[in-house]
């Protein structure tokens, strides 16, 4: 099976060059997507260009595919599922839940000149980040890019709702299947209490496991896809 594979803010397509390997070994193709604006060098680009690019991989997959969203960018996946329902066979969602129709993509950093850098290690203290030695956050932040403003201020469109038919699985880093399961049920992440299908797993890590974890979490996602 096809995984379309989407890094959330910063990263470009490169974070999944450890994950990547280990689902070839499984039988399945990775398709790590460089969202516009996020290492192509279009500091213009919009929320509309970053979904044109993940459903265009969709559409390219050879089948129906698993689409893998992390953190921010568990709501282009999400969306993915929304704009082409019968071509997702699932959705991953790596620490964290989608967004609704009529938020606000992301805007949780203030922009600087256009784009929202990213902001150094200090707001992601604690669980987020504990499993990095300062060896590896030297290496993730100098691959890290700017998002652009457009994206991050960039408004959620979602309109069909065979989405919740589409099955989903949450991965979960930083906090525990028990603590999601105990949001969800108190409406802090509605688009998933609507799911149809829905599937919680742990992994040890923090909030990054493409780095600290890529072999268990393309264990998971092998998993998911085989599944």
């Amino acid at each position: 099976m096809d995984i379309v594979l989407i890094g959330g803010l910063w990263l470009d397509g490169s974070a999944w060059a450890d994950v990547g390997p280990a689902l070839e070994e499984r039988g399945h193709r990775p398709v790590p997507v460089t969202l516009p604006g996020q290492g192509d060098g279009a500091t213009s680009a919009t929320l509309d260009d970053q979904v044109a690019a993940v459903v265009a991989a969709v559409d390219a997959a050879e089948g129906p595919a698993l689409v893998v969203g992390h953190s921010a960018a568990c709501t282009l996946a999400w969306i993915a599922a929304d704009a082409r329902p019968e071509r997702v066979a699932k959705v991953a969602l790596i620490g964290g839940f989608p967004g609704e129709d009529g938020q606000p993509y992301a805007d949780f950093f203030e922009p600087t000149d256009g784009v929202v850098p990213f902001p150094g290690w200090e707001p992601f203290e604690g669980p987020d980040s504990a499993d990095l030695d300062e060896t590896a956050r030297s290496r993730i932040a100098a691959s890290m890019v700017p998002v652009p403003e457009g994206v991050t201020k960039g408004t959620v469109r979602l309109q069909d709702e065979r989405r919740y038919d589409v099955p989903v699985l949450v991965v979960c880093p930083e906090f525990s299947p028990a603590e999601a399961q105990e949001w969800i049920a108190a409406g802090d992440a509605p688009e998933l209490a609507r799911a149809k299908h829905l599937e919680l797993v742990d992994i040890d890590s923090g909030h990054w496991p493409m780095f600290s974890k890529p072999a268990e979490l393309a264990a998971l996602l092998a998993d998911a896809a085989d599944g």
